[in-house]
């Protein structure tokens, strides 16, 4: 968690962007692990400000950690 408060913000912000297009223009298993990657960061840091959330906050984060996946998975067995 130091090395990336350390980072400048945008460093960050470009890593999630790229993952994101890694996982809506790749196909397969490209598309699949840039979105299963983008649903473990977003789960981290959902996990680590967990106990300060609102019960509506952890229901969004909780959600599109599963929307991640579930595009992940589908990606992965071709569906999409």
């Amino acid at each position: 968690m130091v090395f990336l408060h350390r980072l400048p913000r945008v460093v960050l912000l470009a890593a999630v962007f790229a993952l994101l297009v890694a996982g809506m223009a790749g196909t397969g298993m490209v598309a699949a692990a840039g979105f299963l990657l983008l649903a473990v960061l977003l789960g981290w840091f959902a996990y680590l400000n967990w106990p300060r959330l609102d019960v509506q906050a952890r229901l969004l984060r909780a959600g599109a950690v599963a929307l991640l996946a579930l595009l992940a998975a589908g990606h992965a067995l071709g569906r999409f």
